[in-house]
C-alpha cells in the first residue's frame, strides 16, 4: 500500500515538471515569434529587383518650408455689415447678391417718421444759424462804425454761438445715421415725400454677398440688411503645432497652394502668430495676408500654407517616405546587415519640404530604408501570417 502511494506521488511530480517545461518552451516560441516579426530578411536578388535604397542618418540644419493645412477667410478690415440706424420701412432696394458696389453707393432707402424728424431738426438748426450769423455780422459792422452799441453786439454774438452749437449737434446726428448735408438740403428742395426717406449707403467697395431685406419690411438698428466684402486682399489661417513655433518669424513670407489651382502659387506674408494654444489639438493659429489677383481665392477654400523656416540647431531629418504610419504609430526600417532590416518605432517632429524630423528612435550613422519601404512592410506582414 505504501509503495503504491509513493509511486502515485512520483508520477504527479513528473507530470508537473513536464508541464512546466512545456510552458517554458511555449513562452520561448512566443518570444521568438515577437522577435522575428520585427525583422525582415531579403536576398540580394530581391533587393536589386525592388530597387531598395537606404539613407545614412545624420544631423542636418532644419531649413526649408514648413507645410501646414490652411483655409482662406475674408479680411475683416474689408468686410461690412450695412443697415439702418433709424427705424422705418424699406422704400426701395437697388442691389442684389453678386452686385459690385462702391463706397457711398445707395443700396436701399428707408422711409419713416424718425427720418423726417431728424431732417427737420437739422434744417431748423441751419436756418437759426444763418439768421443769427447774419445778425451778428451786422451788429459787428455797426459797432465798428461807431453806430451800434456794445450790448447789442454781445447779445448777437451770444445768440450766434448758441445757434452754432445747436447746429453742430444736429449735423452730427444726421451724419451718425448716414446722411450728409447735401442729402438733407436736396430733400428740402424736392417734394415732401422724398425728404422723409433715408438713403442707406455702402461703406466700402466690394461685392454684395448677403441681402436680408425686401420692400416694405420694417427695419431698425438691429437689422443687418446687407453684407459686403472686398476680396482683393484675403487672410489665410493655418494651424501649427506648438513644438514648431520657435522656428517661425512673424514677418516671414509665405506661399499658399490649393488643389483648385494645381500649378499656381500665391505669395503673401505672415501677419499674425496666435498667443494661445488650442487645448484639444495643441496647435496655434498662424495668419497670412495675400493679394487676391482676379479674386481667384474664395473664402472657405482649403489648401496648404508653406512657411520658410530655419533653425540654429540641427536635427535628424530623413525622407518622408521612409516613415510608415500604422495604428497611430510611426515606424522606419533600419538596416542591420546587407540583407536584414529591423522595424523600429520612432517619434517624428516637423515636416520641412519632403523631409521629416525624427525626435526619438534613430541614431546618427544608422541606415534606414528610403526606397522600397512598402515592400519591406508587405514582407513583414507575410512573415507574420506564415508564422501564425
Amino acid at each position: 500500500m505504501k509503495a503504491s502511494i509513493k509511486l502515485l506521488i512520483a508520477v504527479n511530480v513528473l507530470g508537473f515538471i513536464l508541464l512546466g517545461c512545456g510552458g517554458k518552451e511555449e513562452s520561448k516560441k512566443e518570444e521568438s515569434h515577437t522577435e522575428q516579426s520585427e525583422i525582415v530578411k531579403l536576398t540580394t536578388e530581391s533587393i536589386n529587383q525592388i530597387k531598395l535604397e537606404t539613407e545614412t542618418v545624420s544631423f542636418q540644419k532644419v531649413t526649408g518650408y514648413l507645410t501646414i493645412p490652411a483655409k482662406v477667410i475674408t479680411n475683416q478690415d474689408n468686410e461690412a455689415q450695412i443697415g439702418s440706424l433709424v427705424q422705418g420701412r424699406v422704400h426701395k432696394v437697388f442691389v442684389k447678391v453678386g452686385d459690385f458696389v462702391t463706397a457711398g453707393q445707395v443700396l436701399m432707402t428707408v422711409e419713416g417718421l424718425d427720418v423726417g424728424e431728424i431732417k427737420a431738426g437739422f434744417l431748423i438748426a441751419k436756418a437759426a444759424l444763418d439768421f443769427t450769423k447774419a445778425n451778428y455780422e451786422r451788429q459787428k459792422k455797426l459797432f465798428d462804425e461807431k453806430i451800434g452799441s456794445q450790448k447789442a453786439l454781445l447779445e448777437s454774438q451770444a445768440e450766434y454761438e448758441k445757434a452754432l452749437a445747436e447746429f453742430k449737434a444736429e449735423d452730427k446726428k444726421i451724419h451718425s445715421v448716414g446722411l450728409s448735408d447735401e442729402d438733407v438740403i436736396d430733400g428740402k428742395m424736392s417734394d415732401e415725400h422724398t425728404s422723409g426717406t433715408l438713403p442707406i449707403k455702402s461703406s466700402i467697395n466690394g461685392i454684395v454677398v448677403e441681402r436680408n431685406v425686401v420692400i416694405g419690411q420694417l427695419v431698425d438698428a438691429t437689422t443687418n440688411a446687407f453684407k459686403v466684402i472686398n476680396t482683393n486682399i484675403v487672410w489665410i489661417d493655418g494651424q501649427i503645432y506648438e513644438k514648431d513655433i520657435t522656428k517661425l518669424n512673424q514677418k516671414t513670407n509665405a506661399i499658399f497652394t490649393t488643389a483648385t489651382y494645381m500649378n499656381e502659387k500665391f505669395n503673401g506674408r505672415i501677419i499674425y502668430i496666435g498667443q494661445t494654444v488650442d487645448e484639444q489639438t495643441r496647435t496655434i493659429t498662424i495668419r497670412g495676408e495675400f493679394a487676391n489677383v482676379n479674386n481667384k481665392l474664395k473664402p472657405q477654400m482649403f489648401g496648404e500654407l508653406k512657411i520658410p523656416v530655419s533653425s540654429n540647431t540641427k536635427s535628424i531629418m530623413i525622407l518622408d517616405e521612409s516613415v510608415i504610419k500604422e495604428s497611430g504609430q510611426e515606424y522606419v526600417f533600419v538596416q542591420t546587415s546587407d540583407t536584414t532590416f529591423e522595424q523600429r518605432k520612432v517619434i517624428t517632429g516637423s515636416s520641412v519640404d519632403n523631409r521629416i524630423e525624427i525626435k526619438e528612435g534613430l541614431k546618427e550613422g544608422e541606415k534606414v530604408a528610403s526606397k522600397g519601404v512598402f515592400y519591406l512592410k508587405s514582407e513583414l506582414k507575410k512573415d507574420e501570417l506564415e508564422e501564425d
